[in-house]
């Protein structure tokens, strides 16, 4: 993975906490002092920019397990089961830390479809339910022991509730031109430097849209049996 600077520094900075040394010396000294010992972290930005893919590199670095929630199916359609889904969601994690000489990580991707605004005298059964079953995730992000990791796109679709219960918020923006050069140089190697300099400075792509262009270079490699030149490629970026 290929950031800017500040996100580096703070990918950087909550790798080195979840390393697990560090993590079981931090958590038992927030615990001495009477402090809650669950960590809540958010990624937001653009689609593209690796919010999931940060989080899969957090626990492959750290040697810790996800466990993904499905939201589609918590948000059931039947009253009374999304409730006990999205508990039974909590008590399962729970039970794992227990059991886990690693703590997993938590993940919810995409999760303003689930940690939107509460409606205010909600009616409808349907805004009744959403309301119950965020109001059931803030009471357990209170109580969290362990990692719970969020994505999302629509930040500003977040109930304000939940921005408080974030302990770290990190925005993944479109990459710089530098790191769009590493991110170029990265997936097709055979680029020269000039080639990859002037795609990054023509093309401001998300690390999405730049996989997307290398998919299609494969594909054509596959097919024709030999490698882009810089003009195919810039019709791939045109594209897309």
């Amino acid at each position: 993975m290929f950031y800017n600077p500040e996100e580096e520094r703070q990918i950087g900075r909550l790798s080195s906490l979840l390393d697990e040394t560090t993590y079981k010396d931090i958590c038992g000294r927030l615990q001495d002092s009477g402090l809650r010992t669950g960590f809540s972290c958010i990624f937001y930005g653009s689609p593209g920019t690796g919010k999931t893919e940060t989080a899969y590199q957090l626990a492959k670095s750290t040697g810790r397990a996800i466990v993904p929630v499905n939201v589609s199916e918590i948000k059931s359609c039947w009253v009374g089961e999304s409730e006990k889904l999205i508990k039974g969601v909590f008590d399962k994690y729970r039970h794992m830390v227990e059991d886990s000489d690693i703590a997993p990580i938590l993940l919810f991707n995409e999760a303003d479809a689930i940690f939107s605004t509460r409606m205010k005298d909600a009616e409808r059964s349907v805004d009744k339910l959403n309301n119950t079953i965020q109001n059931i995730i803030l009471m357990e992000m209170e109580t969290l022991e362990g990692i719970l990791i969020a994505t999302t796109n629509l930040e500003t679709n977040l109930d304000q509730a939940f921005d408080r219960r974030f302990l770290f918020k990190i925005r993944l923006g479109l990459p710089e031109a530098d790191a769009r050069m590493r991110i170029w140089k990265s997936m097709l190697p055979h680029l020269t430097d000039s080639d990859a300099e002037y795609l990054s400075r023509e093309y401001c792509f998300s690390g999405g849209q730049i996989e997307n262009v290398t998919r299609k270079h494969m594909i054509g490699y596959i097919l024709d049996g030999k490698n882009a030149g810089i003009d195919d490629i810039r019709k791939f970026c045109d594209e897309e």
